[in-house]
C-alpha cells in the first residue's frame, strides 16, 4: 500500500486488461446463473450468493453499478464521479448555470468517439455487412456469417468504448479496449474467409468487405502505436 505521499499508481494497459478479463468472467458467471434461475421468484437473492454478493442477498435488485468494478482491487473509477457530485452538493445553488454547461460539455465529450473517422469506418462496416446479409437472404444464417457481424459489431462497441475517454489517467485503459477491439476484427477477418466461399460472393464483394475489414483492423492496430507512444512519453520518463 502506497505511503502518503506517494503519487497513486497510474494503471497500464496490462493492469486494465487483467481487470477487464476479471469483470468479463464475473459477467459470464452471472448470465450462466441468470439463465438457469430465469424463473424461480428467489432468483435475485440465489445469484447474489453464488456471486458471492453478502450485501446483496437482502436488498433485492443488484446494483450494477456498484457491483461492475467489484474487482478486489481496491480502485473504482466511479468514486471519481461521487467526489464530484459531494463537492456539487455543498455549493449554495448559485452554480446552476455551471452545472448546465458542464453537463453540455460532458455529454459532447462523451458523443466525441462517434466522430473519430476509425469509429466512423468500424460502424460503416457493420451497416455495409447487415446490408450485404439482406441481399444474400438466408445465407445470413451460416454460423460464419454470424460470427462476422457479430465481432464487427463488438469491435466497433469496444472501439467506442476506448475512443469515449482518452484521459490522461486512462490511456491504459484505452490501449485494452483497443487490442479487444483488434481481437474481435481479427475473429472478423477468420469468418469472412468462410462466408466467402459459404456465400459463394463474387470477386469484388469478396475484396470489397475484405478492404474494409483491412482498413479497420489496420486503423487500430495504428492507433494503438500512437497510444502507446504518448504513453511512453508522459509516464516512462
Amino acid at each position: 500500500m502506497p505511503e502518503h505521499n506517494e503519487p497513486e499508481k497510474v494503471w497500464d494497459e496490462y493492469d486494465w486488461e487483467r481487470f477487464l478479463q476479471q469483470q468479463d468472467r464475473k459477467t459470464e458467471r452471472y448470465m450462466e446463473l441468470l439463465e438457469k434461475y430465469i424463473d424461480d421468484p428467489e432468483r435475485d437473492q440465489i445469484i447474489a450468493r453464488e456471486m458471492g454478493w453478502p450485501h446483496m442477498v437482502q436488498t433485492g435488485e443488484p446494483d450494477w453499478a456498484e457491483i461492475s468494478f467489484e474487482a478486489g482491487n481496491g480502485y473504482d473509477p466511479a468514486d471519481d464521479d461521487d467526489d464530484e457530485e459531494d463537492e456539487e452538493d455543498e455549493d449554495d445553488g448559485d452554480g446552476d448555470e455551471e452545472d448546465e454547461d458542464e453537463e453540455e460539455a460532458g455529454s459532447d465529450e462523451a458523443e466525441s468517439f462517434e466522430l473519430h473517422p476509425l469509429y466512423q469506418a468500424s460502424f460503416a462496416l457493420t451497416v455495409w455487412v447487415d446490408q450485404l446479409f439482406e441481399e444474400l437472404g438466408e445465407v445470413q444464417n451460416h454460423p460464419s456469417a454470424v460470427k462476422l457481424a457479430t465481432n464487427s459489431a463488438v469491435a466497433s462497441a469496444k472501439l467506442a468504448a476506448a475512443l469515449s475517454d482518452d484521459d490522461v489517467d486512462e490511456i491504459g485503459m484505452t490501449i485494452a479496449y483497443l487490442k479487444r477491439a483488434l481481437k474481435a476484427m481479427t475473429n472478423a477477418l477468420d469468418a469472412s474467409l468462410q462466408f466467402g466461399r459459404e456465400a459463394n460472393l463474387s470477386a469484388a464483394k469478396r475484396r470489397q468487405l475484405e478492404q474494409r475489414l483491412f482498413h479497420v483492423r489496420d486503423g487500430i492496430i495504428e492507433l494503438m502505436g500512437d497510444y502507446r507512444q504518448e504513453w511512453r512519453r508522459r509516464f516512462e520518463k
